[in-house]
């Protein structure tokens, strides 16, 4: 029996590391280094944690702690940002176990989502093509969730440095956007990005809407698997992905030094 305990761990490792190595490339930062097995993401033009983060990705990583969190500080502050840990299950023990010590907080937790295509129910589901224009997703996006107009130019180098085959897509009513999506395809998997739906056109079904057509899209474009990933305490999206047939893969936090002060659009 301890055998195959271990069988199912070393499986779950490998599922999220394939998702972990998705999300890296679906969503770029715009400088990568390494230290060991960490990946330290710095964005000048954009300051989600998610581009602003250090990512151990192997549990068997925690050698010399002080001293790497040291030389990550002096690379956070060249450019700006927080000191920042995205932890997974694939960080150390030893790491949560050292910033607990030294009294570092603990921001929100967020779900890793996903569906298997062959199984989701798309019917109802619009023939929707993707926009070629950046400049029109990029001003639909500042709408919908009403980001500031200084993120404008980082928001559109992001998405221009995605090298996976993209979807971008938008709803309207009108002539006014409502919600919008990101669907890279990276082979078999299809990861979502940018899901949104303005706050006064909620509870209308269009996040419903744009959702089900990005699916759709990724199906045709040879996906097998869809995932996202969504903040624990955005009840109303975990409700619509739970509804769509998204089950959670796993769950991953950021931690900050205790005399930061939190920092970044969101995820």
């Amino acid at each position: 029996m301890p055998g195959r305990v271990g069988q199912e761990e070393n499986k779950d490792l490998a599922t999220i590391r394939r998702f972990e190595a998705a999300g890296l490339r679906a969503w770029p930062a715009e400088t990568v280094a390494y230290d060991g097995t960490w990946v330290v993401r710095l964005t000048a033009g954009h300051p989600a944690k998610r581009l602003n983060s250090i990512n151990p990705l192997d549990p068997g990583d925690d050698r010399d702690l002080e001293q790497r969190i040291d030389r990550a500080r002096g690379q956070f502050e060249a450019y700006g940002r927080t000191l920042t840990f995205r932890i997974s299950p694939l960080s150390a023990a030893a790491i949560s176990r050292h910033l607990d010590k030294t009294g570092w907080s603990t921001l929100g937790t967020s779900l890793v989502m996903a569906l298997d295509l062959d199984q989701a129910v798309l019917v109802e589901a619009m023939d929707q093509i993707p926009l070629k224009d950046r400049k029109r997703f990029v001003n639909a996006t500042l709408k919908v969730h009403g980001y500031e107009d200084k993120l404008r130019a980082g928001l559109s180098r992001v998405i221009g440095a995605i090298r996976p085959d993209t979807g971008l897509f938008v709803l309207e009513d009108g002539d006014e956007p409502v919600a919008t999506a990101i669907c890279v395809r990276d082979g078999v998997l299809a990861g979502f990005f940018e899901i949104a739906t303005r706050p006064a056109w909620r509870g209308k079904g269009f996040g419903r809407r744009v959702l089900l057509s990005a699916l759709k899209w990724a199906r045709s474009h040879g996906a097998e698997k869809a995932w996202l990933q969504v903040e624990a305490d955005n009840h109303a999206a975990v409700r619509l992905y739970r509804a769509l047939g998204f089950r959670e893969i796993y769950r991953y936090h950021y931690r900050q030094p205790p005399e930061a002060a939190e920092e970044g659009e969101g995820e």
